[in-house]
């Protein structure tokens, strides 16, 4: 059941405001003019975004946080435990509790909102599609799970019609949303904690579909093309897809393809993107600027100036001659395509695949298809699982990720710590190397440590 957001000028309050998810609604709720406070157990470069928006930011989770004279409607995402003394404070005296899936799926409702979900590529997908809004002048608005260049940051709110969200399958809350155009860039097992199992899946991702006007679905996914019903396809390979490629370049530098939209050939698009999940995230794009309108010369003007989202085969230096590369990717379909991608730009030197698994659950679930994801890596290091807020059962470790990766492939390293890691690349590191760090969790953490201790 949705509750009930009030959007008369009662102000909100967000338990764990520094969240990638929590900061992009506090935003624009704050551009929209309300009162927003927050918390979160520390700063950061978005907290203090927020700040500049005259947010009221308090460090760390305290009862005398919510202002009680002014009764804030109280916002939490899954990560908040009921414990939590705000979310306590706010039960004791009747405030009115918000999931973040609440609000955002309020904010969609004010909107022709397009709505990208699917295991991999969302935050990729969405910033596409927000780019090529954006560049084409319909001023959208903008809600994702990573921050790009093109508006510094998360969010964004426009003046226009359309918003941009991605829909997060993860608890299942995406089933709130009523939503224009509906993206599914594909359908795997990736949330265990959450899901039992992949039929479950199907079903929220069918029950998003049913509360979609349009649906544009990857049929590459065999997934998504026996159990959604798709109304716009798009495909690398299908011929019987409404929008596909042929003729296409992997280059080290970008990707180029001629683009078929319903059997005829629009033109050729070049893209900063490597490899084929990103071309697949293009099309996407592509597919549903096409719907609201766009030129096909507009988007082919706008893709060779998409840099990409935050933490997405982002490059964050090269010292020594070694090019240090920060990548989401926790579940193997991810790792595969990324060190794909990876392999592909560095065709002569070697791919080293830092690794730190996310969640107990997750690992455990998917040991198997770990142990054989890091075949386009010429040295594994595997670091100990993030937690994520889960409690460590004792079922999974890290040692045993590595001894599992190590059974299939040579160099593989089991370093437990950022610290370790950090040590280990400095003294192994060469010239030529590409170093990418992959996880959701804080791994990225021990990559400006290794490049400064390498000037030295």
């Amino acid at each position: 059941m949705l509750n009930p957001v009030d959007f008369s000028g009662r102000p909100f309050h967000f338990v764990g405001i520094g969240g990638i998810g929590m900061s992009a609604i506090a935003y624009i709720l704050a551009k929209q003019g309300f009162t927003v406070s927050g918390s979160d157990i520390s700063s950061n470069r978005i907290t203090q975004k927020l700040q500049a928006l005259d947010v009221q930011i308090f460090q760390g989770h305290h009862a005398d946080n919510i202002d009680l004279a002014n009764a804030p409607q109280v916002v939490c995402s899954t990560a908040i435990n009921q414990q939590n003394p705000e979310f306590q404070v706010a039960l004791a005296n009747g405030l009115p509790i918000l999931h973040r899936s609440d609000l955002l799926a309020a904010l969609i409702e004010q909107f022709q909102a397009i709505s990208v979900a699917g295991t991999h590529g969302k935050t990729t997908t969405s910033s596409l599609v927000g780019f090529l809004l954006l560049k084409a002048g319909l001023d959208p608005s903008i809600i994702i799970g990573g921050e790009v260049s093109a508006w510094q940051g998360n969010a964004r709110l426009g003046q226009g019609k359309y918003l941009v969200a991605e829909a997060d399958e993860s608890d299942g809350t995406l089933v709130k949303f009523l939503s224009h155009i509906g993206i599914i860039t594909n359908i795997e097992l990736d949330h265990p904690d959450h899901y039992h199992s992949l039929e479950q899946v199907v079903e929220i991702f069918q029950a998003f579909a049913k509360r979609c006007e349009i649906v544009v679905g990857c049929i590459d996914c065999q997934t998504v093309k026996e159990f959604i019903h798709s109304d716009i396809t798009y495909s690398l390979s299908d011929p019987t897809a409404d929008y596909m490629v042929s003729e296409v370049s992997y280059t080290p530098s970008d990707t180029q393809a001629l683009v078929i939209e319903r059997g005829k050939a629009l033109g050729k698009i070049s893209v900063g993107l490597l490899g084929k999940h990103n071309l697949s995230n293009v099309l996407a794009a592509i597919a549903v600027a096409r719907y609201v309108g766009v030129e096909w010369q507009a988007i082919v003007d706008a893709l060779p100036d998409f840099v990409g989202a935050s933490r997405r085969f982002e490059i964050k230096g090269v010292q020594n001659g070694i090019t240090f590369v920060d990548d989401y990717a926790h579940h193997p379909s991810e790792i595969i395509a990324t060190l794909a991608s990876a392999r592909q730009q560095n065709t002569t030197s070697r791919v080293v695949a830092i690794f730190q698994p996310h969640r107990y659950s997750r690992t455990h679930r998917f040991l198997a298809e770990f142990s054989h994801s890091f075949t386009d890596a010429d040295v594994v290091i595997v670091t100990d699982i993030y937690a994520a807020s889960e409690p460590n059962d004792g079922k999974i470790s890290g040692l045993q990720v590595s001894e599992a990766i190590a059974s299939v492939q040579d160099q593989v390293h089991y370093l437990p710590t950022l610290k370790d890691v950090q040590a280990f690349l400095v003294q192994n590191l060469q010239s030529g190397d590409l170093a990418v760090f992959l996880g959701a969790g804080n791994l990225n953490q021990a990559i400006a440590p290794t490049i400064q201790e390498l000037t030295h």
